[in-house]
């Protein structure tokens, strides 16, 4: 029997992307988003070019955190088990400069980001536990790095995510249930376009590819792409405030 994924926040970007390379790939979807409209019309895409694909939906808002398990297990049932969580759900649009009146947008990237995910990462670890296996792929962000002007809640919540990630990789250590944390830099999706500059950007459809062949590979913990990012990553934390200061898209 061909493997299983579930992925949350596919409905679009990053997600989306890797709905169709691992359908590509053969492998079992379980698709969750608050968007079902669009999880459909991504449904329909896969099935015209993988006719034989199974690609089963739900609807999913994260921030709900309390339905998070129960989605879950229910794809879980459905599919005969799932080899593979992917806890992508997520928002990037910052509510500003901390202090400028846009707590609630931030509020909102913390409730999805993190508390989502953390909710999407319990529930799998608690199904993987019975299944005795499973991988965790948390979609971190070089972001994650260092507490970027004008991203404070966004960098925030994927600094927050990697650590409660490694946090579940360290309970787990010796089991067979695998914990992937990803740091991904500028992929060519909606949640970046509209900023005035992106470094090093990539194609979505690279940046899938590149993801799943981690997700493959069971790595650890990855920059995407590994070059720069790999790099650049430890420097973003040793450069001088001052320098940091004027990468501000808000002034």
């Amino acid at each position: 029997m061909s493997r299983s994924i579930l992925i949350t926040g596919a409905s679009s970007g990053i997600g989306r992307q890797l709905a169709l390379e691992f359908a590509a790939r053969g492998y079992r979807l379980a698709l969750a988003a608050r968007r079902v409209d669009s999880l459909v019309a991504l449904k329909q895409e896969i099935l015209a070019a993988q006719p034989q694909a199974q690609v089963e939906l739900r609807a999913l808002d994260v921030q709900q955190t309390g339905s998070v398990a129960a989605v879950i297990e229910e794809l879980a049932t459905t599919l005969g088990g799932l080899d593979i969580v992917v806890a992508n759900a997520g928002i990037g649009d910052s509510g500003g400069n901390i202090g400028s009146g846009g707590f609630a947008r931030d509020a909102a990237i913390i409730q999805t980001n993190v508390l989502g995910a953390m909710a999407t990462i319990d529930a799998a670890v608690a199904l993987f536990r019975r299944q005795q296996q499973g991988q965790i792929v948390a979609i971190s962000s070089v972001a994650a790095a260092r507490g970027l002007p004008g991203a404070g809640s966004y960098s925030a919540s994927k600094a927050a995510i990697a650590v409660y990630a490694d946090s579940a990789r360290n309970e787990l250590h010796g089991t067979a249930i695998r914990v992937t944390t990803l740091y991904p830099g500028f992929i060519d999706t909606a949640i970046n376009q509209r900023l005035r500059s992106r470094p090093f950007v990539i194609p979505v459809e690279k940046g899938g590819r590149i993801i799943a062949d981690l997700i493959e590979r069971r790595v650890q913990q990855a920059a995407v792409p590994g070059w720069p990012w790999s790099l650049v990553m430890p420097l973003m934390k040793l450069l001088p405030a001052t320098l940091v200061a004027k990468q501000n898209p808000l002034k």
